[in-house]
């Protein structure tokens, strides 16, 4: 019995320590949001660098769906041949780096579009750095679909495989 007093006791004190180094680590913040203030954001990368949005699924298929955005496929041709979301334009991302973001492709889309980039998922960067050469072209609504082509299959959704 002594023993298992002397593990509550112990564990309670864990905890507590615990709680008091979180509370202190924390403090700023803590205090901000007592306050009420709006929480800090880190700074993009470089300075006045304007980053994309990420998108979800739902909304990507929603947009898509209405006609209300362009799909953008940030991967290689030879991807985007074997597999691709339907309706989605090729654009990767090393064929973007060498025309500077000018592709014939977009040439018909207008700057105010909605651009939805995508790529191979979540550990695949090739949409960011897309939607990135897209704004920095010119085009004022650039999102980025995380998920990208992994996510969209798993949801069951429309592919298309071939050129565009």
């Amino acid at each position: 019995m002594a023993k298992t007093t002397v593990s509550i006791i112990e564990i309670s004190l864990i905890v507590l320590v615990a709680a008091a180094l979180g509370v202190f680590w924390n403090r700023t913040l803590l205090a901000d949001a007592w306050r009420g203030a709006p929480t800090r954001q880190a700074a993009p990368a470089q300075a006045g660098e304007q980053l994309p949005m990420p998108v979800g699924l739902a909304q990507v298929k929603e947009m898509l769906d209405a006609g209300q955005a362009v799909v953008v496929d940030a991967r290689s041709a030879a991807s985007f041949r074997e597999e691709h979301i339907a309706g989605a334009l090729p654009l990767p991302l090393e064929e973007a780096k060498k025309r500077t973001g000018k592709s014939p492709l977009l040439e018909k889309v207008g700057k105010d579009s909605v651009v939805i980039a995508y790529c191979n998922g979540f550990s695949c960067h090739d949409s960011m750095e897309l939607a990135k050469l897209l704004i920095g072209s010119g085009y004022g609504s650039v999102y980025v679909f995380e998920g990208g082509l992994p996510e969209w299959r798993d949801a069951g959704y429309p592919l298309a495989k071939g050129e565009r």
